[in-house]
């Protein structure tokens, strides 16, 4: 929760850089390109890692959120139900994927953190993740749903609830207000 001008300064900072992120990615993987993903993230990424107050728990949400692309966004590419543009190697996730989920992974703890206060958040949030695909392929071409597409949708909806609660649960640990605070039933 945002206490002061700098805390918020620095929410608005973590929502619209992690929407650029989305959008360099996207709209560069539609044309083919994976620099602007990689550049963005990077440089977001970088800017959120300086400005934290627990890197370490950043890097480790980072980490994780890789091996979350890996599962989620691999699988939905090896099942054949999600086809991914710019992706060299077919059913391993692009870069440009890569670069989103590192990018979201920085929200965790800052303008995401609000999912950390109920276990359900995360799932609900998670059954939603596929819209922002469904835009990725109707907007710019980045993502082809193959026949049928609740196939794709349905297998990006269970890996998002899985790996968000996973994530938000370790992002739950390593904040201090919260290490003491149930999960279940927390306001």
């Amino acid at each position: 929760m945002a206490n002061g001008p700098a805390d918020m300064r620095r929410t608005w900072v973590n929502v619209i850089g992690n929407q650029l992120v989305w959008l360099c990615a996207v709209a560069g993987a539609g044309r083919g390109w994976q620099w602007p993903a990689l550049l963005s993230a990077t440089l977001y990424v970088g800017s959120q890692l300086l400005a934290s107050t627990r890197p370490r728990l950043e890097l480790r949400l980072l980490l994780l959120a890789l091996g979350c692309a890996w599962l989620v966004d691999g699988s939905a590419a090896a099942s054949g139900a999600v086809q991914y543009a710019a992706a060299p190697l077919g059913w391993v996730p692009p870069p440009w994927i890569f670069a989103l989920w590192a990018a979201f992974a920085m929200t965790l703890t800052a303008s995401m953190a609000f999912l950390q206060r109920h276990w359900m958040l995360p799932v609900a949030l998670g059954l939603l993740a596929p819209l922002a695909y469904l835009s990725a392929a109707r907007g710019f071409q980045a993502v082809h749903f193959t026949a049928p597409a609740w196939l794709g949708v349905a297998t990006l909806a269970l890996g998002w609830c899985v790996a968000l609660s996973l994530l938000c649960a370790v992002a739950r640990r390593g904040t201090p207000s919260n290490r003491d605070t149930p999960l279940i039933g927390a306001a």
